[in-house]
This record gives C-alpha cells, sequence and structure tokens, in this order.
C-alpha cells in the first residue's frame, strides 16, 4: 500500500466539485505561484506520511454525507499528480468501497503518461489555466506552460471531464488578449464543464511571512465584481470565435 505526504485535509469542502466532498492537500509542487495561498505545500519533504487506509479512515464518519450529496472526494496540494500512485489508489478504494465521485485538482503540471492510472479513475479534473503566454506564466509561476496545454490536450482526447479555472489578479492575469487567448484554446478542448474565473484573494500572505519568502504581489488589490465579470466575457468571446473557427475548418479542408 502507498503512502502520501499530505498537508492538511477538509471533511467539509464544497467549492472543489460538486456536492459535498473530502478534500486533501497533498504535499509538494512544482510551480511557485505568486499568488500561491499554500506556499508552505511547495516542499516535497514537508507535511506529514499517511497510508491509504488512514485517510479512508479519516473519510469514513462522513461518506453518507458525501454520497447522498452527490459529492465525492478532491485530491488537491500542492500538486497531486507528484503522488500520483497514491492518489490513484486512494481513488480506486473510494470508488470500490464508497462508489464515490473522485475529482483532481490540478495544475497540469505533469506528464500524462506519469498519471494514466490515476486518470483512469478520476472522474473530474480541476484545472488551473494560469495563462496562456508562456513567458508570462514563466513570470508568475517559475516554469513554462507548454507542459500543462499538452495535459489539457491529453484530458480532452481521453474525454475527462474538466472545471477549467484561471485566477484573476488585477494588471497581471486579466489582460484581455491573453483572456481571449485562453477562451480560444478552451473552445478546442472537449468535455469542458464549467469555466471559474476566481478572484485572486489575499489570506495566504501570512504564511509567506512565516517562511520569510518575499511576497511580490505585496500591494496588489483584489479585482471587482465588474473586473470578475468582464474576464468571465473576454473568455467568452474567445470561446465563441474559436467554436467558429472549428466550425469552418471541415469545409475549409473539403474544398
Amino acid at each position: 500500500m502507498h503512502t502520501g505526504r499530505i498537508h492538511s485535509l477538509e471533511t467539509f469542502g464544497t467549492v472543489d466539485g460538486p456536492g459535498i466532498r473530502f478534500v486533501l492537500f497533498m504535499q509538494g509542487c512544482a510551480l511557485q505561484c505568486r499568488y500561491c495561498h499554500n506556499p508552505d505545500s511547495w516542499d516535497m519533504t514537508g507535511g506529514k506520511s499517511f497510508t491509504v487506509e488512514e485517510i479512508l479512515a479519516e473519510m469514513e464518519p462522513y461518506v453518507d454525507y458525501y454520497r447522498s450529496s452527490g459529492g465525492g472526494i478532491t485530491v488537491t496540494g500542492g500538486e497531486p499528480t507528484l503522488q500520483a500512485p497514491f492518489v490513484a489508489e486512494l481513488f480506486r478504494e473510494c470508488k470500490e468501497r464508497w462508489g464515490l465521485h473522485t475529482a483532481l485538482d490540478s495544475s497540469g503540471f505533469c506528464d500524462p503518461h506519469h498519471a494514466e492510472a490515476l486518470l483512469s479513475v478520476t472522474d473530474l479534473v480541476l484545472l488551473d489555466l494560469k495563462y496562456m503566454d508562456s513567458e508570462g506564466h514563466r513570470q508568475l509561476t517559475t516554469q513554462p506552460n507548454e507542459r500543462i496545454l499538452n495535459f489539457a490536450r491529453h484530458l480532452s482526447q481521453r474525454g475527462i471531464p474538466m472545471w477549467i479555472r484561471r485566477v484573476l489578479v488585477p494588471g497581471l492575469t486579466d489582460n484581455a488578449a491573453d483572456l481571449l487567448a485562453l477562451g480560444r484554446f478552451i473552445s478546442g478542448l472537449r468535455k469542458v464543464e464549467r469555466v471559474e474565473v476566481l478572484p485572486y484573494h489575499r489570506m495566504g500572505v501570512f504564511k509567506w511571512q512565516q517562511l520569510n519568502r518575499d511576497y511580490t504581489l505585496e500591494g496588489w488589490r483584489e479585482p471587482t465584481t465588474n473586473e470578475v465579470e468582464r474576464a468571465v466575457k473576454w473568455i467568452e468571446q474567445g470561446r465563441s470565435a474559436g467554436a467558429a473557427l472549428h466550425s469552418r475548418q471541415p469545409r475549409e479542408r473539403a474544398t
């Protein structure tokens, strides 16, 4: 039985997938997002070690709530695909024992072949598409985004349902060109059930201070409701333009 490095857990989650959910935060992440609210989860050697059975024991008292609400388990992080064998075994046991819905909250910074066993027992992927321009993505997270976009395409090819997420930071991730590009990219993916624009918040700043890390977004503000609505509109415009282009392509090839 696999063991995993765990950052923390939540027994009554309501925003990371449908219904009421057990939310497990894994330890370790290859990205270092400037707005991350869990920078203490980056270090792979941090957290505590748990077996799959120990996590199942934490879940068992609440299983009836998860099932009756149409919920289940969401594994997030950190980055859960870094511990793909552990998460795959956990998801498999949740399905076999209790028939629970499984969701993977991921940055997508992963070779899909490394996560194949995990994806085979995953019902939903919550995928963060933080920035479409690769250099802008590197400045935001320390890493380029080609691997992430390939992961999204792989999910689409496999027909795995997705919720696409974008954290909106005014002046950083809210420019029209990148949001339109995000919409166009999404238009080419299958099984995108939801697109969520998540307002930037400062609730994790104290953790940066505790870790003596330089928080480079100090002084940056949270977006207004109007700014979030504008971002949603730009993404939808990009999706519409992309869908129109895709609809013309078969006719163009036939001529």
